[in-house]
C-alpha cells in the first residue's frame, strides 16, 4: 500500500514507518521536525529510514493547508496515519495555543485531504488522556469521555469528534486510537522514562509526582506498532446495531471507531522506577511531589475490542521494555 504517516520523525511515526517499509509498503512521510525537543533525536530517528527507496519525506508542518494539499494531490494513498501533533500534558498548561493549532487546525487539514482524495482508511493518535476525571476502571471506550484535565486531552476528544463528524458526512472511515503510556527505544526526552534515566545516571533527583502512588498502563513501542498496523489493514466499518437511544461512545452508525491500545497491566510509579533502577544498577535520589494539575491519578486500559476483532495482545513486560530502553539510551549516548 501506498501510506502517509505524518510525525514520521517522531517516536511512534518512526517505529510505524520502518515497520510498514520492511512489509512493503511505499511511505510517504510528513514532519516540521519542531524543537518541543531536541530536533537532532528527530533527525536520528529519520535516519533510520530516510534512504529507503520505498520512502519519501516532506518536512512541512501539518497546520500548513496549502502544502499538506499538495502531498495528497500528488499522491493517492491507501491509507493515511496521523500521528503529528504538539505533544504533552503539561506544556498544554501553560502553552494551549500550540495545541489549538496543531491538533485541531492541522488534524482539520489532514481530515480535508483524506476527504477530497478519498482515502481508504484514516488512522489518527488519540490518547489516554481523554478519560480525565473518569475513575471506572479500566477505561472502556463505551464510556462517555466528557471531561478532559488538560486542553491535550481536550484536543484529542475534538479529534475524535471531528472524525465523527467527516465519517458520517464524507463516508470517510476513521479509526482513532487512544495510546496508553508509550515507551521504549528512541523514546521522547520529555517522558518520565527518558527524564528518570538521564537524572539517575547523572546523580541528579528525579520528581517523583502523586509520591510515586499513581498506576500508568505503560505499553511498549513494538506493541503500540503491532496495534497500528492491524488496525490500518482493517478500515472501519459501521456498527449496524448502534442505536440512538442507547449510544455507544466507542463505535457508530457511520464508518467511525475508537480502541484502546495498551499494555492493560497497570503499574505503579514506583515499581516502574524499580525497573529502571535494575536495569541501570543504580539507585535514584527521589523529591516526592503531590499530582500535577492536569494529570489523571491511573490510567488502566481495556483493549477487549481490539482482542476480539484484530487478536491484539500486548507481549513485552515492563522489566523488559526498560531494559532495552536503557540498553539504546547508552549506546545512543555512548556511556
Amino acid at each position: 500500500m501506498k501510506i502517509l504517516v505524518t510525525g514520521a520523525a517522531g517516536f511512534i511515526g518512526s517505529a510505524l514507518s520502518i515497520k510498514l517499509l520492511e512489509r512493503g509498503d511505499e511511505v510517504i512521510g510528513v514532519d516540521n521536525l519542531n524543537d518541543y525537543y531536541d530536533p537532532k533525536l528527530k533527525e536520528d530517528r529519520l535516519s533510520r529510514h530516510i534512504n529507503h527507496h520505498n520512502f519519501t519525506h516532506h518536512k512541512i508542518d501539518i497546520e500548513d493547508a496549502k502544502e499538506i494539499n499538495k502531498v495528497f494531490q500528488e499522491n493517492n494513498f491507501d491509507g493515511v496515519v496521523n500521528l503529528a501533533a504538539q505533544a504533552g500534558v503539561r506544556y498544554s498548561i501553560d502553552n494551549p495555543q500550540a495545541y489549538i493549532n496543531t491538533n485541531i487546525v492541522g488534524f482539520g487539514n489532514i481530515l480535508e485531504g483524506c476527504r477530497h482524495s478519498k482515502v481508504n482508511h484514516l488512522v489518527y493518535a488519540s490518547s489516554s488522556s481523554v478519560y480525565g476525571s473518569n475513575t471506572h476502571m479500566p477505561f472502556s471506550i463505551h464510556d462517555n469521555v466528557d471531561h478532559p484535565l488538560s486542553l491535550y486531552a481536550a484536543s484529542k476528544k475534538a479529534n475524535e469528534l471531528m472524525a465523527h463528524t467527516y465519517s458520517h458526512l464524507y463516508d470517510l472511515p476513521t479509526t482513532g486510537l487512544r495510546f496508553f503510556t508509550v515507551y521504549g527505544p528512541w523514546g521522547r526526552p520529555d517522558m518520565a522514562l527518558y527524564k528518570f534515566t538521564k537524572s539517575i545516571l547523572t546523580g541528579e533527583k528525579i520528581s517523583v509526582f502523586n509520591y510515586g502512588k499513581h498506576r500508568r498502563d505503560f505499553t511498549y513501542i513494538d506493541d503500540i506498532v503491532e496495534g497500528v498496523v492491524k488496525v490500518l489493514d482493517s478500515p472501519a466499518k459501521q456498527n449496524l446495531n448502534w442505536d440512538g437511544n442507547r449510544p455507544d461512545s466507542g463505535t457508530s452508525q457511520a464508518p467511525w471507531r475508537i480502541y484502546n491500545i495498551g499494555n492493560s497491566t497497570p503499574v505503579e510509579l514506583m515499581s516502574y522506577i524499580e525497573a529502571i533502577e535494575l536495569a541501570l544498577g543504580m539507585k535514584a535520589k527521589k523529591e516526592l511531589l503531590p499530582l500535577q494539575p492536569g494529570d489523571v491519578p491511573d490510567t488502566f486500559a481495556d483493549v477487549a475490542d481490539l482482542e476480539e476483532e484484530f487478536s491484539y495482545k500486548p507481549s513485552t513486560s515492563v522489566s523488559e521494555g526498560v531494559n532495552n530502553f536503557v540498553k539504546w539510551y547508552k549506546d545512543y549516548h555512548n556511556i
